[in-house]
């Protein structure tokens, strides 16, 4: 069954490049944090240089930015909101993400910026949300307690969007309200200094001894929800990982572009749902679960591993930074060799197989290896004609898994 309604696909972006990989790969709108005021300070972040930038790409590609402002301020840390909300409002920004009423008060006496309301504020119900609809939010966010039944019910009895997280990192707080790295880092998670302590494998010292994780959860995928989506008008799916590499937004935005496309025109079969599972179990992540999406989470969804923190099925090689007629320069995050074996990920058709038979440094010269954190040149081939800058490339071969430290603690 074809539909003409869809969802907007929604991706993080930590930087000017992976917002252009985002919208290259299919994201409809991006998500960014600025210098201030939002979740992830240890992010690289945009400038106010890198915002304007981004907003003109995004624009110019018929994407969407939404800023960050979601962090819980303390009355210090107001100092210079509403001018920074001016800016954004200037360059063209299409809406402010915000948790706390003094940022959402802020916003709307300094500008006319649209608000979402972020899942910090945990809104998991209709009569909050027609509540926070009456002081100006255009969009909710909802807590990741809730189930895409529940929260298209919110929707269509409040009148407002809803967004959903489809994929990525979970908390195991509720709606990511945890002070845990203010007592292990003295760095306030719910103003932006969240070091995910919950996530490292703790040791107990119990009866039995034996070592356990129990704050940790199994990371969220969506996949098998495209219809509950799609039949509850859930406006934005949203992707988590705004400190991830630019190869995790790829591939994230590249199969759920496909999912939400193909579902659209009534062409999702069992061989694409394996197809885009299985490329997304190429990318670092934990075990993936429904979380709540279809139920309340419960213990299945706690990641009780001690290792395998970054699982992925392949290596991250690289991205392609320049392009001539004859050559494709790849900036390497891994060695690479003659002989190895690549995938090539355009942003639209097939992966590319490719044996590498010639290395070039950017001078010319052959090379039999080079090593990672160079820049090396390939010969650009028939099938590669398409392939552009910030095409990302994953080598064949499966990925080492190293093994974290224990945290002791009685």
């Amino acid at each position: 069954m074809m539909t003409k309604w869809k969802p907007e696909l929604l991706a993080p972006a930590k930087n000017l490049e992976r917002l252009k990989v985002a919208i290259l790969y299919g994201a409809d709108a991006v998500y960014v944090g600025g210098q201030k005021y939002g979740l992830r300070a240890r992010a690289d972040n945009f400038t106010d240089y890198d915002l304007k930038n981004g907003v003109a790409f995004a624009h110019e590609h018929n994407a969407k930015v939404y800023v960050t402002l979601n962090a819980f301020l303390h009355d210090e840390d107001f100092q210079g909101l509403g001018d920074y909300c001016q800016f954004l409002e200037s360059i063209g920004i299409d809406a402010v993400i915000v948790s706390d009423l003094g940022v959402l008060r802020v916003v709307r006496k300094s500008s006319n910026l649209n608000i979402h309301l972020s899942t910090q504020a945990s809104c998991l119900n209709a009569s909050a949300a027609e509540l926070w609809k009456q002081f100006g939010v255009k969009r909710l966010i909802v807590g990741r307690e809730l189930s895409v039944e529940e929260t298209g019910l919110i929707g269509e009895k409040s009148g407002i969007d809803v967004e959903m997280f489809i994929h990525g990192a979970m908390c195991m707080a509720y709606s990511g309200h945890c002070t845990i790295s203010n007592f292990t880092a003295g760095r306030d998670s719910n103003r932006g200094g969240c070091i995910q302590s919950c996530r490292l494998p703790y040791e107990l010292e119990n009866q039995e001894g034996n070592p356990i994780t129990f704050m940790s959860s199994k990371d969220l995928w969506g996949v098998h929800d495209i219809e509950a989506f799609f039949q509850h008008k859930i406006c934005s799916l949203k992707i988590e990982g705004r400190m991830k590499s630019s190869f995790y937004v790829a591939m994230t935005c590249k199969a759920y572009r496909q999912l939400i496309d193909a579902y659209t025109e009534g062409k999702i079969t069992p061989e694409l749902l394996n197809k885009i599972a299985g490329n997304l179990e190429s990318i670092p992540h934990r075990d993936y679960c429904s979380g709540s999406l279809e139920s309340p989470a419960d213990s299945e969804t706690v990641f009780g591993q001690l290792f395998g923190n970054n699982r992925g099925t392949h290596e991250y090689l690289g991205i392609v930074i320049d392009t001539t007629s004859d050559y494709l320069a790849i900036q390497l995050l891994e060695p690479l060799t003659v002989g190895d074996e690549i995938e090539i990920i355009p942003p639209q058709g097939q992966i590319i197989d490719w044996k590498i038979t010639q290395l070039f440094s950017v001078t010319g010269e052959r090379l039999e290896s080079i090593q990672k954190d160079s820049v090396v040149c390939i010969p650009r081939v028939d099938i590669m004609q398409n392939i552009n800058k910030l095409t990302v490339i994953r080598l064949s071969r499966q990925k080492t898994v190293s093994q974290p430290e224990l945290v002791t603690h009685s």
